[in-house]
């Protein structure tokens, strides 16, 4: 009758603790990334009152086996499902959703000593860095750095903290123009081209500073050697202020000599210009083969553009631009956005495979960390596995209510069983007692 109830008093712990995994469960129901846990029974050590005993053949008698009396049940395993919660729609530009088997990898202070999350509600803190909101961790991953051809590129070497929005990332650096294009038609019955001053188009483009000048040129009609044929010559400069800029100005007159078909052979001119910011000299070269002269019901459309063709920007130059997004992409890049219309490699998100993810030790705040049974860990990049990061969503919590409810019966009918051992038990000792009166 002891035995009995101490296999009851076994019997209720291990309930209770069943049943504290079934609350943390359902009180996490909503939690981020929440991984719900499972409690698994095992019987306790045996007492053995007689041992087994084989088949004899001088007696003939046969084996018995042996008897034992159990003496309760105890946690045999407490196990954590690492199945992937459902998205949540958030549309914030911070927050993330993984696919696939990765974790977030985090620091506590910026250090190796890694913490791991599935949680992706992150944010900036007041120094720009990328980290997560609920309580300041940053957020570990790859900087950037300059390869040998001058490019940008994502340095995988070490994890350090990412300052996405550092007063650096803050700003996109201007870049001077080097080429324009002057393209329309040339309507040779367009009287503006036979007066003095000619037909005039203003181009737009910038220093290598990013202050903004317009150039004005005069195209006139050359009637002496072709009705086809015309000069355009550079008839001023002006800063953003309206001040004529003359020091350093050079451009040499270009001809436009069209052919019977209304079109120009490769034709270019070269504007050079010394910044009075700056005092740096460029070039920028003018493009004017896509001229055509065709009749336009003597309306002519000339225009000129900074970049190499209407679908090509390159060598537009642009001026100072301010961040104005964040984007990070399936793969974890991170890139910034800017006003100028450029855009910036900040850095990239990488994650954390494990040789066993069911070893990671839970350390609160939807963080875990490596333990011995860890294994081998991984670190790279998120689509290496086949998974992918998803901006504006977060992985909600794996909790099945159903199965807790389920669970929690259970739990509940065999706590009561148990303390029905106790109750029976107790019974019984007091008729032993009973038993001298």
């Amino acid at each position: 009758m002891m035995r009995s109830l101490f296999s009851g008093v076994a019997g209720l712990k291990t309930h209770q603790t069943r049943m504290d995994v079934i609350g943390n469960n359902i009180a996490n129901v909503n939690t981020t990334s929440y991984k719900s846990s499972s409690m698994n029974f095992s019987d306790m050590l045996y007492q053995t009152t007689q041992a087994a005993t084989g088949a004899s053949t001088t007696t003939d008698r046969a084996g018995t086996n042996a008897r034992q009396i159990g003496l309760g049940a105890q946690t045999a395993a407490i196990s954590t499902s690492m199945n992937a919660g459902s998205a949540e729609t958030t549309n914030s530009p911070y927050d993330l959703y993984i696919t696939g088997d990765s974790f977030f990898i985090v620091s506590a202070n910026g250090d190796s000593n890694y913490l791991y999350t599935r949680d992706g509600a992150f944010t900036v803190d007041e120094e720009g860095t990328f980290c997560v909101a609920a309580n300041g961790y940053p957020v570990m991953g790859y900087r950037t750095t300059t390869d040998t051809s001058g490019a940008t590129v994502v340095d995988s070497s070490s994890l350090k903290t990412l300052p996405i929005m550092s007063a650096d990332n803050k700003t996109s650096e201007p870049s001077e123009t080097t080429k324009a294009y002057v393209t329309g038609i040339i309507d040779a019955e367009d009287t503006d081209f036979d007066t003095t001053t000619g037909k005039t188009v203003q181009l737009s483009f910038v220093d290598n500073e990013g202050y903004e000048y317009t150039g004005t040129f005069a195209i006139t009609q050359d009637t002496s050697t072709s009705p086809y044929s015309y000069k355009v010559n550079l008839a001023n400069i002006k800063d953003a202020s309206g001040n004529e800029v003359t020091a350093g100005v050079t451009f040499n007159e270009v001809t436009l000599a069209f052919n019977n078909k209304g079109t120009l052979a490769a034709t270019t001119g070269d504007l050079s210009f010394t910044s009075p910011v700056s005092t740096s000299t460029q070039t920028i070269t003018l493009d004017f083969s896509t001229l055509t002269s065709y009749a336009n019901n003597g309306h002519s459309t000339v225009t000129a553009n900074a970049g190499t063709s209407s679908t090509d920007t390159t060598g537009s130059g642009w001026k100072t631009g301010n961040m104005t997004g964040i984007k990070i992409g399936t793969d974890g890049t991170i890139t910034g956005t800017y006003s100028n219309g450029q855009s910036k490699l900040l850095g990239k998100i990488p994650t954390a495979t494990f040789a066993n993810v069911y070893g990671l030790e839970k350390q609160g705040d939807n963080m875990y960390a490596a333990s011995q049974n860890t294994g081998a860990i991984t670190i790279g990049d998120v689509t290496s596995g086949g998974g992918k990061m998803t901006t504006g969503q977060l992985e909600m919590s794996n909790v099945d209510l159903a199965s807790e409810f389920t669970r929690m019966i259970t739990t509940q009918r065999g706590f009561q069983a148990n303390s029905r051992i106790i109750t029976v038990s107790d019974t019984l000792l007091e008729e032993l007692t009973n038993l001298k009166r």
